[in-house]
């Protein structure tokens, strides 16, 4: 006979965290439609913290910071966002949501201890933006924006000078060059420079 672990109920609770982050596959970004760009071209909370982590990489090793806890603080960002959804700035004028850090921690209420303290913990850090990957990490979220909207431009759809307000946003010098170049290049760019360059044996 199979015993059970001690920590069936905890396993279960993280078991159930991690279906949950699963939702943000289905979770629109609210804002994009707001810019007249349809919902089926509008990405997901999902597709967006995956380029955000990949960008708050490029920023912390830019910056001195630490990549792997700046990725870690990217990739959880916006976990709560099943619980509250995506909210825009045009909404926060009108609507008062629960802080993320509330829905983080009714989120971990049955995962493992160990689990909870290091979710809730990267999203304390997140939320604070006191330390430099804190800081690396919110211009990452910025900074996807703001790629997003280049790319949405390029596809012919209007973004409302989004551009010009996630630019203002940002706080770290290594965001505001990249930042800067990105708005000089044209989105595809990479595969012309890749199909134009012999490929190494």
């Amino acid at each position: 006979m199979n015993e059970q672990p001690s920590n069936t109920t905890d396993t279960a609770g993280t078991a159930a965290l991690l279906f949950e982050a699963g939702a943000l596959r289905n979770l629109p970004r609210t804002g994009w439609p707001y810019d007249g760009i349809p919902l089926s071209a509008t990405e997901t909370v999902a597709e967006h913290s995956h380029r955000t982590t990949v960008i708050g990489v490029a920023l912390a090793a830019m910056e001195g910071a630490d990549p792997a806890r700046t990725a870690l603080l990217c990739a959880l960002h916006d976990l709560h966002e099943t619980r509250i959804g995506d909210q825009t700035p045009v909404t926060r004028r009108y609507v008062t949501t629960a802080d993320p850090r509330k829905a983080t921690a009714d989120q971990l209420a049955g995962a493992h201890p160990a689990v909870a303290g290091a979710v809730a913990g990267a999203v304390e850090e997140f939320e604070d933006a006191r330390t430099l990957e804190a800081r690396c990490a919110r211009d990452a979220d910025k900074l996807d924006c703001l790629y997003r909207a280049l790319e949405y431009q390029a596809a012919g759809y209007p973004t409302g000078g989004k551009v010009e307000r996630c630019r203002a946003a940002l706080v770290t010098d290594s965001a505001r060059r990249v930042a800067d170049a990105a708005v000089t290049m044209d989105p595809r760019q990479w595969q012309r420079t890749l199909l134009n360059t012999p490929a190494s044996h």
